[in-house]
């Protein structure tokens, strides 16, 4: 097998405009989403660390298994316009998209497969017979600071890509800018300032993909 061009996305307001915890969050009503939604600007934001705010989030809001199905629903509902043609340009040009998120992998799923991206890496969560929460990979990278680097560190042992780029709107996929060949900054949905000055290249839209890929 050829080695492959790996094209790693960031999952929320990135492939979609929503932040899957938020809308988790949202689920428990109007005082929830609001505590949630401000816990995930300040980690996306780099004001407090990923761990922070991880499991704590999970705590409050619960999950019900039934939540993860409406909103897998719900990033495909609000997949950014113009992903589908983006992917379509990538993989012509040789590219393998793949996800890496520090959300929930039952609830990208769906949008991975209308995306048809295989491969997702990203948090698993667990639940009892009757649907509810029990809790999360805790082991898993992207759970915590220097979690998505540490996971193209591994992408990389594994796959042995001959180029990586990673595209993402947060301060935790700017930290993978060493150890990829290409960081893109992605402001569609949030202009993070430290991302817009720090990244290599910085997009407002999928479609802008295929002028700065190398």
């Amino acid at each position: 097998m050829s080695s492959p061009k790996l094209l790693i996305f960031d999952c929320d307001s990135t492939l979609s405009s929503i932040e899957g915890i938020d809308e988790l969050g949202r689920a428990r009503g109007a005082e929830t989403f609001a505590r949630i939604e401000a816990m995930t600007n300040d980690a996306m934001n780099g004001k407090l660390p990923v761990e922070a705010v991880f499991g704590r989030r999970l705590e409050i809001i619960q999950p019900e298994q039934k939540d993860i199905a409406a909103i897998g629903q719900l990033y495909i509902e609000t997949v950014e316009p113009t992903a589908r043609e983006a992917l379509a340009a990538a993989r012509a040009a040789g590219w393998t998209p793949m996800i890496l998120s520090g959300g929930f992998r039952p609830v990208i799923r769906p949008l991975a497969d209308f995306l048809g991206i295989e491969r997702v890496e990203a948090v698993d969560l667990f639940f009892d017979a009757q649907g509810r929460y029990t809790g999360f990979d805790e082991s898993y990278p992207t759970t915590r600071s220097g979690g998505k680097p540490e996971m193209v560190n591994r992408l990389r042992a594994e796959l042995k890509p001959t180029k990586i780029v990673m595209v993402g709107d947060g301060v935790s996929d700017l930290e993978t800018k060493p150890v990829v060949d290409l960081f893109v900054g992605f402001g569609r949905y949030v202009a993070r300032e430290k991302v817009k000055r720090e990244s290599a290249m910085f997009i407002t839209s999928l479609a802008e993909l295929a002028k700065v890929l190398p």
